[in-house]
């Protein structure tokens, strides 16, 4: 959120200050002024484009970097659709990279080559990427070496600092690249532009512990930082005053919250230092977020089984505006497999969470993660997740082939599983998840249930779409004034995934 006074205090007739987030302020105040003679000298609005791969984590890192662009001048645009293909002339081009998947990086790498071309039509076009891949060695020598017309490289620990190196490469005219190794200060109070004005995400902490066996993000996002709840709440607070309805909080693993806090550079204190709250795990921050007036709605994601405290599960129970729904990652239903993942639980003890989880709150609606042909996935081991599966019933799963991550200690595993049988077992998994979901989402049909009027139907202008509390999707009858809305929707029809509503009569 913006600190608007500290903002309008800022004199950049002299050196940029130190502190934070002054400094940000100050060479965002610069870049505006820059953008103001570059817009006079070019007779219109600069514009700029972003594109954001990969996790809700990175679209809110994006919601914060095109609210800093934006405040400086630039719009959005600068892509035009074509009959050959489209064209982009945006003056400002920003990728926010993933790289969970080696896939991510090639498609980046894409992007990059039909920009060379287009930057050659519009040479002052400003390129620039941020994120997880940035946060690669290998990756960053590969953008020096071939695509020498990027402007600015920078990682997932400075992505606060984009006036900063937009102001320092327009000064030098140099190519910058300001990569950190290890994350600095959380730095509050930074803009951020929403998606939509009713809901957004708060992050509550960065960085992951875990080291799942095939994951990249805690070589690329860093250790577990947390942010001081005070921090948190206020931003909440400024976000409801605004309109603000319904909160995500985020972290890589929510439900390990305030067991260090992020405080001086390339480091981090003990919950033991935090001063002025005893809100130092995430159930306790859980009811604190459920008292602030105004708030209607609060989701969180994305929760390690692991730690998935008997506290947190009553936190969830009693407070009001916590939703019917929890995303509880599964990635296998074998043991021994969930050991190779490095997952720190197995079968059993995921199943005797579901099963507290559902005898506190019945009505809860469980999403799940499943990867599909791990090394050394057997026919006994992927029988045992279509158990798991069956036993506990989700409304939904994203479900994965598992991909050779480079870097990562899995993409040395042996035992590699066979494309065939991976794609058979695939398509049973997908079969089971959906005769499953179908039977919960039919259950509802006929009952009445409080609906977020979201947008405006893609496919028809006369429906509005909805979101429940348990996360599912409703389509009904209705236009763009109801958008933002809480409206009372009874379910008329399952469609597998979503279903057809009508406002409830009176």
């Amino acid at each position: 959120m913006w600190n608007k006074t500290l903002l309008d205090s800022i004199d950049i007739a002299g050196p940029a200050p130190d502190a934070e987030p002054q400094r940000q302020y100050y060479y965002m105040k610069k870049c505006r002024e820059w953008a103001i003679a570059e817009q006079d000298r070019l007779g219109r609005k600069l514009t700029y484009l972003a594109e954001t791969l990969g996790c809700q984590m990175n679209a809110k890192d994006s919601e914060k970097m095109t609210a800093i662009l934006e405040y400086i001048g630039y719009v959005p645009g600068g892509e035009h659709e074509k009959k050959d293909g489209k064209s982009i002339d945006a003056d400002f081009v920003l990728y926010n990279t993933c790289t969970v998947r080696e896939n991510a990086n090639q498609k980046i790498y894409g992007h990059l080559g039909f920009l060379k071309n287009q930057k050659e039509k519009h040479p002052s076009m400003k390129i620039a990427l941020c994120g997880c891949m940035m946060q690669e060695d290998d990756e960053i020598e590969k953008v020096k070496k071939s695509y020498p017309f990027v402007d600015l490289v920078f990682g997932t620990y400075n992505i606060y600092k984009l006036a900063e190196l937009l102001y320092v490469q327009i000064s030098s005219g140099k190519r910058i690249v300001d990569v950190w190794d290890e994350p600095g200060d959380i730095v509050e109070d930074l803009p951020g532009k929403l998606k939509y004005n009713f809901k957004t995400g708060v992050n509550i902490m960065y960085g992951c512990n875990n080291f799942c066996s095939y994951c990249i993000v805690p070589y690329v996002r860093g250790r577990e930082r947390s942010r001081l709840p005070e921090d948190i709440i206020n931003e909440i607070k400024g976000l409801v005053d605004d309109g603000v309805t319904e909160i995500m909080l985020l972290g890589q693993n929510v439900n390990s919250y305030g067991k260090k806090f992020g405080t001086e550079a390339g480091s981090s204190a003990d919950t033991s230092s935090v001063t002025g709250s005893d809100t130092t795990t995430f159930a306790k921050l859980l009811y604190k977020v459920n008292e602030i007036e105004g708030l209607k709605r609060i989701r969180f994601m994305t929760s390690h089984p692991k730690d998935l405290s008997d506290d947190l599960i009553k936190a969830m129970a009693e407070c009001d505006k916590v939703c019917d729904h929890l995303h509880l990652p599964l990635q296998s239903g074998s043991s021994s497999i969930l050991r190779k993942m490095n997952r720190s639980y197995d079968k059993e003890s995921y199943l005797l969470l579901v099963d507290k989880i559902k005898k506190a709150l019945p009505d809860i609606a469980l999403t799940t993660d499943i990867i599909v042909g791990f090394p050394g996935e057997t026919e006994e081991d992927f029988l045992e997740t279509l158990d798991v599966v069956d036993k506990v019933g989700y409304d939904s799963a994203y479900t994965f082939i598992y991909s050779k991550r480079t870097g990562t200690p899995a993409a040395r595993f042996p035992d590699e599983v066979p494309d065939d049988v991976i794609k058979d077992r695939f398509d049973r998994l997908l079969d089971l998840i959906h005769r499953k979901s179908e039977e919960i989402f039919s259950s509802r049909v006929g009952k009445t249930y409080e609906a977020l009027i979201e947008e405006t139907n893609d496919h028809d202008p006369s429906m509005v779409t909805a979101r429940l509390s348990n996360n599912a999707l409703v389509h009904l009858k209705g236009d763009a004034s109801l958008i933002g809305s809480y409206i009372p929707v009874t379910l008329t029809e399952s469609k597998g995934f979503y279903y057809i509503g009508e406002v409830k009569k009176p």
